[in-house]
């Protein structure tokens, strides 16, 4: 006896419950995906910014009197991370980033003559609450925390 002997209905129901059970699977991976596309753009977006305020203070920190990059002005501090976290030396403005404050940014010098923008900014996905404490249990092992830090670094050489 073959299968043709099952009705229709039966093999709808069995299809039914099959779907039921991969559709949280197929949703996880979508939501992975989205997050996942979500981090890139804004590590995208941190690194445009770390390199337009690398080229802002690239421009201003050369000390040609000494022949060295000086980065230890207060002012020249301040409107760099300004460019790194509003685009504009001025703190005026929204963000590049949601949460990104002029905290998370770190600028240097680098040898006498490049200077160094560090952006570190902590990615937090969607399904961690918004605040990057979240965690989710491990299968093997201890629980997988959420928030990711995303570092941009430009290195350019002053003017």
């Amino acid at each position: 006896m073959g299968l043709s002997h099952f009705k229709p209905q039966a093999q709808q129901g069995v299809a039914l419950v099959e779907f039921t059970l991969v559709l949280p699977l197929l949703l996880l991976l979508l939501l992975a995906f989205g997050e996942f596309g979500r981090m890139l753009y804004q590590y995208n977006v941190l690194l445009q910014a770390s390199r337009d305020a690398g080229r802002f203070v690239a421009g201003q920190a050369w000390d040609s009197t000494h022949g060295i990059v000086d980065v230890s002005n207060a002012l020249l501090q301040t409107q760099t991370k300004n460019v790194a976290v509003y685009g504009v030396p001025s703190a005026s403005g929204t963000a590049v980033v949601s949460g990104l404050t002029t905290t998370h940014v770190q600028v240097a010098a680098v040898g006498i003559d490049h200077v160094r923008v560090t952006i570190t900014y902590p990615f937090c996905p969607v399904i961690g609450a918004g605040n990057c404490t979240g965690s989710i249990p491990g299968f093997f092992g201890g629980a997988i925390p959420l928030g990711i830090q995303l570092v941009a670094t430009t290195v350019m050489r002053a003017l």
